[in-house]
């Protein structure tokens, strides 16, 4: 590994770490004249801004904290694909998707507190692995429909998505180098475990559940 290289994948983590760190949320929040960590779970996601200011925040938080995910691995795929530098292994991007979804949990801008991650690890998926954020998605979306619980829903979807990974991976669907999929596993670890006070919730029956209409806490 050269010292360019290195000087690069710092470079990379600097700049998705800042963009994932962005805290869209709170800054949604502040449009509303609402600090969104005084209100509902007390959490700058969309599901607490979707709670707490409505369906059309929700979405744009959404939205917006996905692209914090997509945006650095799309970036630094496209400089692979112009052979800006090689990278076999997809270090790079795993280094771009991790510093976007670490900024996002631990923004500097929000003195090292943040989200649990999900919309910006959907993000990081789309970006290099989009057959596994099909399903990962795809889950997400039937446990939500068959519960109304996010967390669960979000739960389930980071546990699926590695094993997704590894069988489109095996069948050659869809090429992950053995670093990519490490990488996922470990997401999807830290993923639920940020969720550990939901599960906590979910065994005790004191989850809050969306209704119908995708706004009221049960």
């Amino acid at each position: 590994m050269t010292t360019n290289t290195i000087i690069a994948y710092i470079l990379i983590f600097l700049v998705s770490y800042s963009i994932g760190s962005i805290p869209w949320g709170y800054l949604i929040g502040k449009i509303y004249g609402i600090d969104i960590r005084t209100v509902g779970s007390g959490n700058i996601g969309a599901t607490n801004v979707t709670r707490s200011l409505g369906k059309l925040p929700g979405r744009i938080c959404f939205v917006l904290d996905m692209l914090k995910g997509f945006l650095p691995v799309l970036i630094v795929s496209i400089m692979l694909r112009k052979k800006i530098f090689e990278d076999p292994q997809q270090f790079a991007q795993i280094i771009a998707a991790g510093g976007a979804v670490l900024g996002h949990m631990f923004s500097i801008f929000m003195k090292f507190r943040g989200g649990k991650g999900i919309s910006t690890i959907f993000g990081v998926l789309l970006g290099f692995s989009p057959w596994s954020f099909l399903v990962a998605g795809g889950v997400w979306v039937l446990v939500f429909l068959v519960s109304r619980y996010v967390s669960m829903a979000s739960i389930a979807a980071c546990a699926v998505l590695p094993v997704a990974a590894t069988i489109f991976t095996i069948t050659k669907i869809y090429y992950h180098s053995i670093w990519v999929l490490i990488f996922l596993y470990l997401l999807s670890i830290i993923a639920i475990v940020r969720h550990s006070s939901n599960i906590r919730r979910l065994i005790n029956g004191a989850e809050n559940r969306f209704d119908k209409k995708g706004t009221k806490e049960l």
